[in-house]
C-alpha cells in the first residue's frame, strides 16, 4: 500500500447523502418560512420597504427562471420547471453518491434545497416569490430570495471544487490501476 493511499479516510456515500439532504431540508424550510413572513406579514399591502440606502424589501412573483428568463404565463410552465428541478436534484444527488465529499455534500445540499424551495412556490402559486432588492445609483439587481442565494453559493462551491481542489477522488479507478503497475 502506497503512502498516498493512507491520506484521509474517505467519506461514505451514505454520510454525504444524508448531509446533503439535511442541508437541502433546512434551506427549503428557511426559504419557505422567509417567503411566508414576507408575503403574510411584512408585505400587507405589497409595497417597497427601504431597509438601507442600497437594499429594499419588495414583493415580486417570477413565473420564469433566473433573471426572469422564460417569463410569461403558461399553465404548463410551473410543472415543467418543477420537473426540471426534480431532475437536476436527482442528478446532483446521484453524482454525490459516486463522489462522496464533504464540500460536495454542502454544495449539492444548498443547490438542492434552493431548487426545492423555488419548486414549492411554482407548484403552490405558479411563480417564485422574490423579495430581496439590492440597488446602487438607480440600478437594481433582479429581486431574489433565500433559495436563489443558496443555489448561487452552492454553484460557487461546485465551481471552486472543480477548479481549485486537488483531484484525489477518482470515479473510474484509473489511479488505482496505475499504482498497481
Amino acid at each position: 500500500m502506497a503512502t498516498s493511499d493512507m491520506a484521509a479516510p474517505s467519506w461514505s456515500a451514505r454520510r454525504a447523502l444524508w448531509i446533503a439532504l439535511a442541508i437541502a431540508g433546512v434551506v427549503a424550510a428557511l426559504d419557505q418560512a422567509s417567503k411566508w413572513i414576507v408575503v403574510a406579514a411584512i408585505m400587507r399591502p405589497p409595497r417597497v420597504i427601504e431597509v438601507t440606502p442600497f437594499f429594499n424589501l419588495v414583493l415580486t412573483y417570477n413565473p420564469g427562471v433566473s433573471f426572469g428568463l422564460l417569463g410569461g404565463a403558461a399553465a404548463w410552465k410551473p410543472w415543467a420547471l418543477s420537473a426540471l428541478a426534480i431532475f437536476v436534484v436527482a442528478v446532483l444527488l446521484r453524482w454525490l453518491t459516486r463522489q462522496p465529499d464533504p464540500l460536495l455534500a454542502v454544495a449539492i445540499g444548498l443547490v438542492s434545497g434552493g431548487a426545492i424551495g423555488n419548486m414549492i412556490d411554482r407548484i403552490h402559486s405558479g411563480a417564485v416569490v422574490d423579495f430581496l432588492d439590492f440597488h446602487f445609483g438607480g440600478w437594481h439587481w433582479w429581486a431574489f430570495n433565500l433559495a436563489d442565494s443558496a443555489i448561487t453559493v452552492g454553484i460557487v462551491l461546485l465551481v471552486f471544487d472543480g477548479l481549485f481542489r486537488p483531484q484525489s477522488r477518482s470515479n473510474s479507478g484509473g489511479e488505482e490501476a496505475k499504482s498497481k503497475n
